[in-house]
């Protein structure tokens, strides 16, 4: 990186400002990264709060199987909400710039996630319960329809033709972070509360969010638009609406985008969601065992995450994200057979792996999706891409999970469903063109 003083256009044709180039690519990597950490906390707060409380909080008169299926439902549709998100923000972030929808990303978050933690159960409104959580959770995957291609992008913007891969991969660490973060959090709570956990101790988590949203707003109000997006504004390339001309010009970049990354998101739902619950349901074990196995694959995903955004650069991030389906393939039936052996020490070792083979995917998910449109249209494209990616993979993911379980009575119906989605995915791999990797 460069720490030369450089000049670029900041808001119009005619206005120039200085700045040095080096100090705005760490803070953009800095920002990415605790951005997307908060976004991510807050969302994977849901997920955890799905398998542990939210069945007997806002389904209490409910048969425990259809309690946990109304529970993700819930969950899903935060995905459902994701491609609105996109649409919306992806709008704005290609018409008036990356850091002003970021920072409205934030801040919708950070409300949406803080309500949730001060709403009253089925006990004490009935039916407005799950109507109300249904309804943050909505506004939950608004924002994080926003947030990924906006960090992603700002964050890839200011790297350099070197280190576009890593840079990009940065923000995709805020999962693994956010999750540790919400974990952590989770289980200092559930320490310190105990048998109150259930009744007040399970709110704190999402109340604490806002202290980290407040933090995440003064580092991006430090952040300067990005230089691509800079030379749109320069050039005059605003089209009147981004997501019609992404939809008119570039239809495979967004079939393929979607259909070749859908495994890992929905891998990840398997993996970060499900098996809590696959655990303790169907298992009979402690959700201690699967609170703990999470948080240590993601501990070992920030790693592994930074190692493929590094080689992404060196090889292909293609070729990485490819590889990363193949091991998804292969580990797929052995995951559930550790994980049914009901020893700890073998519940630990598949999380982990399952982790790392994620993180192999995750990285290289970020350039592949964001430089298959230009400029101009970057936000909007990856937005839909990545969203709609999202509301077929881990958006259903727990709820085909539990109906394959229920149907079969085994793991090993879900471990068939990740193999179908890998091979979907390598499949559409070869259509994926990232002609826009090393240049705008």
């Amino acid at each position: 990186m460069s720490n030369n003083v450089e000049e670029r256009v900041l808001d119009t044709a005619n206005d120039t400002v200085h700045f040095d180039h080096s100090k705005q690519q760490k803070i953009a990597g800095i920002s990415s990264v605790f951005g997307s950490t908060i976004e991510w906390y807050d969302f994977f707060l849901y997920g955890t709060m799905a398998a542990i409380i939210f069945p007997q909080l806002f389904f209490p008169n409910q048969d425990p199987y259809v309690a946990t299926l109304l529970t993700f439902t819930t969950y899903a549709v935060g995905y459902v909400a994701r491609p609105i998100g996109g649409l919306v923000f992806g709008h704005y972030g290609d018409k008036i710039g990356r850091k002003t929808s970021l920072v409205a990303t934030l801040i919708l978050m950070g409300i949406a996630t803080l309500l949730i933690g001060l709403l009253p159960g089925y006990q004490q409104v009935g039916f407005w319960a799950p109507v109300l959580v249904s309804f943050l959770r909505f506004l939950q995957g608004v924002a994080v329809g926003g947030e990924w291609p906006g960090s992603v992008l700002i964050s890839m913007e200011w790297g350099t033709k070197k280190n576009r891969g890593f840079m990009a991969a940065l923000p995709q660490i805020g999962v693994p972070l956010g999750l540790i973060l919400g974990t952590g959090v989770t289980s200092l709570i559930i320490n310190i509360s105990g048998d109150s956990f259930q009744t007040w101790g399970w709110r704190l988590p999402f109340i604490l969010s806002m202290f980290l949203v407040i933090i995440g707003l003064v580092i991006r109000f430090k952040l300067m638009e990005t230089p691509s997006f800079q030379k749109v504004l320069k050039e005059k390339e605003l089209p009147k609406l981004p997501f019609v001309s992404v939809f008119k010009h570039y239809p495979k970049q967004v079939i393929s985008g979607v259909l070749s990354n859908v495994s890992s998101d929905v891998a990840f739902g398997v993996f970060a969601f499900y098996t809590a619950t696959y655990g303790i349901i169907h298992l009979g074990l402690d959700k201690s065992i699967f609170v703990y196995a999470t948080l240590a694959g993601a501990l070992v995903a920030v790693f592994a995450i930074a190692f493929s955004g590094y080689f992404s650069d060196k090889i292909s991030p293609k070729k990485i994200l490819g590889f990363g389906n193949i091991l998804l393939i292969l580990w797929a039936l052995p995951y559930f057979y550790l994980v049914n052996t009901k020893s700890t020490g073998l519940i630990f070792l598949a999380v982990i792996i399952a982790f790392v083979i994620h993180s192999i995917m995750w990285a290289p998910l970020a350039p592949v999706i964001a430089a298959s449109f230009p400029a101009h249209l970057r936000f909007s494209g990856a937005a839909i891409t990545y969203m709609f990616r999202g509301l077929i993979g881990g958006g259903v993911a727990p709820l085909v999970s539990t109906y394959l379980l229920n149907k079969f009575g085994s793991g090993y119906a879900i471990s068939g469903y990740i193999i179908l989605t890998a091979v979907i995915a390598l499949v559409a791999l070869k259509y994926v063109d990232i002609k826009y990797y090393k240049e705008d």
